[in-house]
C-alpha cells in the first residue's frame, strides 16, 4: 500500500501528518510503529490524521503516539493540523473547529503565520486526569525510586504531572521522566513535566511524554505547566516558554477559563511510503 504524507514540526515536536478524508487509512499498531521509527520508517513523534468530522465540527483530529497507541490530545500537532488544512486547500477558514478524543478545540491561523489554540479548560478533579488521590490539591507527593517528590497533576485533554525543578537541565528527565510516565497513581500513564521558573512571565521546560518519550516541544505540557505554576502562585497568567525547540505563549486567566496557545507551525517535506 502506498500512502501519502506529509512531515510538520512545531518547535522540532515532529509529526507524520496522514489526509484521511481523501485516502482510505486504517493502521495497525505495527503500521504505526513503522512509520514513526527513524530508522527504518519517516520518523516522528506522533502521527496526525485528518479526518471528516463526526459531528458539526470542521474535522476530525486523531492522535497516535510513537509506540502505536491512540491518545487523547496533542498541541503542537493542533497547530500543525492547522496549517496542513490550509496549505491543502481543505479550508479556507483562518480559524477552524475540530473534534478530538478529548472534545472540540478551535485552533486560528494568524496574519502572522503562527497558530493560536484553544485548549479548553484545564481538568484538576483526579478521576477525571486519571490520578489516584483523594481530592483536589495544588501539589501532591509521590514516591518514586524510593524517593518523595512533589507534583502538580491535571488534564489538558491528556494526564500531565509537573514538577518544578531549580534547573531544567540538570532535570533527571529520562530516568525520572520514565518512572513518573508509569506510576502507578496515574492509571492511564502519564506526560511528566520538569519546569524551572525564571520569572513570573518565563519558565523553561522540558517533557517526557507518553509512549514517546523526552520531545523537543509539547504543547499541551507547555499548557500543563503554566497552569500548574499559576496554581501554586509562581507565575502570572501570560508566559513565555522556552522548550528545547523553541518558545510558545501560554495564556491562562484561570478557574474556569480556557487555556490559550500560540505557536509555530512547519511543513519539513511531502512523501509517499510504502507499507
Amino acid at each position: 500500500m502506498k500512502l501519502k504524507f506529509t512531515k510538520m514540526q512545531g518547535l522540532g515536536n515532529d509529526f507524520v501528518v496522514l489526509d484521511g478524508i481523501h485516502q482510505s487509512i486504517h493502521l495497525d499498531r505495527q503500521q504505526l510503529r513503522f512509520l514513526a521509527d527513524r530508522h527504518f520508517g519517516i520518523g516522528c513523534d506522533q502521527i496526525l490524521l485528518v479526518e471528516k468530522a463526526e459531528g458539526d465540527a470542521d474535522f476530525r483530529y486523531r492522535i497516535f503516539n510513537a509506540d502505536g497507541g491512540e491518545v487523547e490530545q496533542c498541541g503542537n500537532g493542533a497547530r500543525c493540523f492547522v496549517r496542513y488544512v490550509h496549505d491543502h486547500g481543505l479550508t479556507q477558514k483562518s480559524e477552524i473547529r475540530i473534534e478530538t478524543l478529548s472534545g472540540v478545540i478551535s485552533p486560528k491561523l494568524e496574519i502572522s503565520g503562527n497558530v493560536t489554540v484553544n485548549m479548553g479548560q484545564p481538568v484538576f478533579e483526579p478521576a477525571q486526569i486519571p490520578f489516584i488521590a483523594e481530592h483536589i490539591a495544588p501539589a501532591y507527593q509521590l514516591e518514586i525510586a524510593g524517593q518523595p517528590v512533589t507534583i502538580s497533576a491535571l488534564s489538558m485533554g491528556n494526564p500531565h504531572a509537573v514538577r518544578v525543578v531549580p534547573d531544567v537541565d540538570r532535570a533527571p528527565v529520562e530516568t525520572e521522566g520514565a518512572l513518573l510516565e508509569q506510576h502507578p497513581r496515574f492509571p492511564k500513564k502519564v506526560n511528566a513535566g520538569f519546569m524551572q521558573v525564571v520569572d513570573r512571565t518565563h519558565i523553561k521546560l522540558r517533557v517526557f511524554e507518553r509512549g514517546a518519550g523526552e520531545t523537543l516541544a509539547c504543547g499541551t505540557g507547555a499548557c500543563a505547566a503554566v497552569v500548574a505554576g499559576i496554581n501554586l502562585g509562581l507565575l502570572d497568567p501570560q508566559v513565555i516558554v522556552s522548550t528545547r525547540g523553541g518558545s510558545l505563549t501560554i495564556r491562562w486567566e484561570g478557574k474556569n477559563e480556557p487555556v490559550w496557545m500560540t505557536g509555530p507551525a512547519v511543513t519539513v517535506f511531502e512523501g509517499e511510503i510504502n507499507l
